[in-house]
């Protein structure tokens, strides 16, 4: 097999990553707001926040090591490994946000280089500089990015010979800070961390160059890990030396070359700060278009900014729209006020890179198979660290970064982008479905708790759509719904089984209906339905309600009583809903619906439920009718709650019984007590209940010793009884729960 064609650079991992990272690292903060740390907070506070700050960076530097060495890693950094990890729109979401910081970081740099050269040159606007400086470098840029990078070499030299120079010391004493008039009193501890936490996130220049590194996986962990720790004893040197040297906080606080001053050679200093300053926001020049590049090439943003040019690539395009975003915020001019937005959008890349390491790791799926591990405890912790430091910094900030990201993703949601790769995101739904369901398996079940599992044996959809309409009428979206077909044996082979599954839920998602579908063979309907029943279900997620359509065939009414028996004995409720006759020559679709049941329902007017008195029956078909009266069509029906009496003295006793019971339990309903007089109870139910929409009639469950054929005549006997009525639900309550407690105030 021939290896892949290789494309970009091909650097190794010092000019490729430790390079451009470290020297973002030791950058414009360093040189320039390091003195007004140490002069807003003391020395213990600097130490403290220049190790959180780092331990943050570092902690991300191992998921990323964790991450990269799991993965081929393409163009746009931590974009690329956010969306290969957790899915496009994800990684979308947090990639836009990314890049606007890149881009703005390149005026951050570009400001601190223009605010040290003022600093020297008083009469020179710092605006006019940045904007000269800032075209200069995009055309070097744009040149070449190998010659780009190899120029940092050079500016390397000269920061080590600046901090050579600094800790060396002045031997004639350091030269006394002008303090102006009016001195800002000092800022918090938070406040200060916003503005200092950019300066350790030069590990975004590497890791934006990855489409152009030899090695990725072995030079993006060895080069970024190398490059925070030597920017660690760098940031953790300077404090402790100007604390020694200089005593008055509001030099530190008010002079930004307070560094020059304590220097043996201000020059070299000056040189140091001038090359860090545009080494960091050439770092950040090459890194930003890449993003943009890898962004546009998953269809993020229009596909013209991907477009690369020459042996390396080039993104060109991009670069012209960085140059525009980086130009304005020149014009912003204040490193004080970028500062803190390049914090929030650095650490929220930062926590989700943690975030997807963590995750990885805690799933651990096959092809979690990184060659630098990292224990999942520390890549959560870093994630839980980004979160609550993002939060300290500023929560409103906090919130508009997450406004921000959530806009996007639902923008990419609706785009409907399909992705090339594969993500960790079902691999996380598994794990979440694995943890509850054991946690589920240790419950016991109670009726306070109880919601309907439907397994509907609907057969096909054009069969008997009404009772796929009542199943997710009383579902609503928001319980588990399977609907079932039986194969003959004789005709059944696993293409057919496949193709009739596809088909259902094809069906099924153009009705937006949500359910799943299971396709059994069987000798017949009947005995294919025990076996399901019998078996399906995973662990504690079993039907708890079987909903059936009613059989008539004289030849199948003992298979039929033998079903009613299996689910009386399996403890699952059971529902045999009795669609109303078609009137004669009722129009239907075709696929054999009727068009009454496709088109949007007339909302139906009322419920009909019948009440034998105190049973478990009445507490579950109240619970249906709850469920069902929260879907549109039934939202305003009115329920009336029937009951017969034999005599005139006990209507009074049993009225008054009902509407205690309803009060007690919550509900919307109207009570009717019926005098039986002459008549048979069905009688009484015929007649009463002529023009409701929907009657519920609780049945009675098999008695141990009774035989087939005995409860058979009686499932017959209802169904004759029953005919004249509208469309009708007869329902079964399992034994196991008392579905009384449903409608009972408070705990027991």
């Amino acid at each position: 097999m021939r290896p892949p064609r290789k494309t970009g650079y091909q650097f190794g991992t010092f000019q490729g990553v430790f390079l451009p990272s470290v020297l973002t690292i030791l950058g414009v903060i360093m040189y320039l707001r390091l003195g007004w740390v140490l002069g807003n907070v003391g020395l213990t506070e600097t130490l403290i926040i220049v190790c959180l700050a780092t331990a943050i960076t570092f902690v991300t530097g191992l998921s990323l090591a964790a991450l990269a060495t799991n993965m081929n890693v393409g163009g746009g950094g931590v974009y690329f490994i956010i969306s290969r990890s957790l899915g496009l729109e994800p990684g979308a979401a947090i990639g836009l946000p990314l890049y606007l910081a890149q881009a703005l970081g390149i005026a951050f740099y570009v400001s601190g280089f223009a605010e040290s050269v003022v600093a020297v040159v008083p009469e020179l606007d710092p605006k006019l500089v940045g904007v000269v400086t800032l075209v200069t470098m995009a055309l070097l840029a744009a040149v070449s990015a190998d010659l780009a990078l190899k120029s940092q070499i050079v500016i390397l030299l000269l920061i080590v010979a600046s901090l050579a120079s600094f800790f060396a010391g002045n031997p004639s004493g350091t030269a006394p800070g002008v303090v102006p008039e009016t001195v800002p009193v000092p800022l918090g501890f938070w406040v200060v961390f916003a503005v200092f936490f950019p300066a350790v996130t030069g590990i975004e220049s590497g890791i934006a160059m990855s489409g152009d590194l030899k090695r990725p996986a072995r030079a993006l962990p060895i080069g970024t890990i190398a490059a925070v720790l030597t920017g660690l004893c760098v940031y953790l040197a300077i404090p402790i030396f100007l604390h020694r040297t200089i005593s008055d906080t509001n030099v530190l606080r008010t002079d930004p070359l307070v560094m020059q001053r304590v220097a043996r050679w201000g020059e070299l200093v000056l040189a140091g700060i001038w090359a860090a300053s545009l080494s960091s926001a050439m770092g950040s020049l090459l890194g930003a278009p890449r993003t943009l590049q890898a962004l546009a090439r998953d269809r993020v943003v229009p596909a013209v900014l991907g477009r690369g040019y020459g042996r390396g690539n080039d993104p060109r395009i991009a670069s012209v729209v960085s140059f525009g975003l980086a130009l304005a915020g020149i014009l912003l001019g204040d490193l004080n006020l970028i500062a803190p937005l390049l914090s929030m959008f650095f650490l929220t890349s930062y926590g989700i890179l943690n975030l997807s390491a963590g995750l990885e790791q805690l799933i651990a799926n096959p092809s979690w198979r990184p060659t630098f591990r990292v224990p999942t405890v520390i890549s959560l912790g870093g994630f839980a660290l980004c979160l609550v430091v993002m939060l300290m910094v500023s929560p409103g900030a906090t919130l508009v970064a997450s406004l921000v990201s959530g806009a996007i993703y639902s923008v990419m949601k609706r785009r409907s982008l399909r992705a090339r790769w594969g993500d960790m995101r079902l691999g996380l739904l598994m794990f979440g479905a694995r943890q509850i369901l054991h946690r589920v398996a240790n419950r016991k079940p109670d009726a306070r708790t109880w919601c309907p599992n439907l397994l509907v044996f609907s057969g096909a959809p054009t069969t008997r759509w009404y009772l796929i309409e009542l199943a997710q009428a009383i579902s609503r979206d928001r319980n588990f719904v399977t609907l079932a077909s039986i194969i003959p044996e004789a005709h059944w082979t696993p293409e057919r089984a496949e193709n009739l599954r596809v088909s259902m839920r094809d069906y099924l998602r153009q009705r937006e209906v949500h359910a799943f579908v299971r396709i059994v063979p069987g000798d017949d309907p009947l005995s294919g339905a025990q076996d399901l029943i019998r078996a399906y279900g995973f662990g504690p997620l079993v039907p708890n309600t079987v909903l059936l359509g009613e059989t008539e065939q004289a030849a199948n009414i003992l298979e039929f009583a033998r079903l009613v028996r299996l689910v009386a004995q399996t403890h699952r409720n059971l529902l045999i809903l009795r669609e109303a006759a078609l009137p004669e020559g009722t129009a239907t679709t075709a696929d054999g619906i009727p068009e009454a049941d496709i088109a949007p329902p007339e909302p139906a007017k009322r419920i009909d439920v019948w009440w034998r008195g105190r049973s478990r029956n009445l507490g579950f078909m109240l619970a249906l009718v709850f469920l069902l009266r929260q879907n549109d069509r039934w939202r305003h029906t009115e329920l009336v709650l029937k009951r017969i009496v034999e005599s005139a003295d006990e209507e009074p006793g049993v009225t008054q019984e009902m509407l205690s019971f309803v009060q007690g339990a919550r509900i919307r309903a109207r009570t009717e007590v019926l005098l039986q007089e002459d008549r048979s109870p069905f009688q009484v139910i015929r007649q009463s209940s002529a023009d409701a929409d929907f009657v519920v009639l609780g049945i009675r469950r098999p008695e141990a010793e009774e035989t087939l054929e005995s409860y058979g005549a009686y499932y017959q006997w209802l169904l004759r009884e029953t005919e004249p009525l509208s469309a009708t639900l007869l329902t079964m309550a399992t034994e196991e729960l008392d579905f009384q407690r449903i409608f009972e105030r408070g705990n027991p």
